[in-house]
């Protein structure tokens, strides 16, 4: 059985909402691979919002490791710079990978972690995370793809999953999925805001806009479809990780996996 390990920071519903869906579609056999699991780098207590993620991973009797980051950087004395992260985070990977050392899995998904992981933790795991864009896509936060997306005038987005590496959301593309942003749902809304910039549109709305919060719509809902479409192509054999590169069945090197046509079709459902 392909076997993954999740890791998050449990901040949120959507983090619970994550977990609870992969759970189901494993348990419906619809994806073949057992969580081996769940790391969680938040402690009981630390956030309610974390606490409800704890409880609900207990409840699948998936094996939980908990390690607190703040109260380990908290704990140490030196903060100082090393490379492209602290210090304290390097240390703190190397003791998530003692945590987790009777552990072999095939493949670690970030959904919801909130910390960029270290060379060393992304040598030691093949590792995936979500980025909210299309490949060729801004880089950044979904709030900050958003913007730039509308500062462009963009016709597409998307959402993909891709390789961790130390720099953030550099990593090579696994798979991912695009949609327009314009057309009948889009149009209007591209209309209203014709001569504003977007420092105008940020300080009149914000996150209230019609177009930014149509982007946000179109992209979250396709979050979760593609993050377990990309699971169960691993678990297929579709795609493997090989010399820290995505392959094909056939070994072949990819640029991603286009999974837009499956995804369409989830969300239509």
């Amino acid at each position: 059985m392909y076997k993954i390990g999740w890791f998050s920071t449990g901040r949120g519903k959507s983090a619970r909402a994550l977990l609870e869906t992969a759970c189901k579609s494993i348990k419906k056999g619809e994806i073949e691979t057992d969580i081996e699991f769940i790391f969680c780098s938040r402690e009981p207590g630390e956030s309610p919002e974390t606490d409800k993620f704890i409880a609900l991973a207990e409840s699948y009797n998936i094996p939980l490791v908990c390690f607190s980051y703040k109260k380990f950087r908290d704990g140490r004395q030196d903060n100082s710079k090393s490379g492209t992260l602290e210090d304290w985070r390097l240390e703190y990977d190397r003791r998530i990978m003692a945590k987790l050392k009777d552990f072999k899995p095939d493949l670690c998904v970030l959904a919801g972690y909130m910390l960029i992981v270290g060379r060393e933790m992304c040598s030691e795991y093949n590792m995936i995370n979500l980025h909210p864009a299309a490949p060729d896509g801004p880089a950044g936060i979904w709030q900050d793809v958003i913007w730039q997306l509308i500062e462009q005038k963009a016709s597409r987005t998307g959402v993909m999953m891709h390789l961790v590496i130390p720099e953030l959301d550099r990593g090579p593309v696994v798979s991912y999925c695009t949609f327009p942003i314009s057309g009948a749902l889009f149009d209007s809304h591209w209309q209203a805001i014709e001569g504003h910039s977007v420092d105008d549109i940020k300080k009149q709305q914000g996150e209230d806009n019609l177009l930014f919060k149509t982007i946000r719509e179109h992209g979250f809902k396709r979050e979760i479809p593609l993050i377990l479409s990309t699971i169960r192509a691993f678990s297929r054999g579709d795609i493997s990780i090989r010399d820290g590169k995505p392959v094909d069945s056939q070994g072949r090197a990819i640029s991603g996996y286009n999974l837009s046509a499956e995804i369409d079709n989830i969300i239509k459902q």
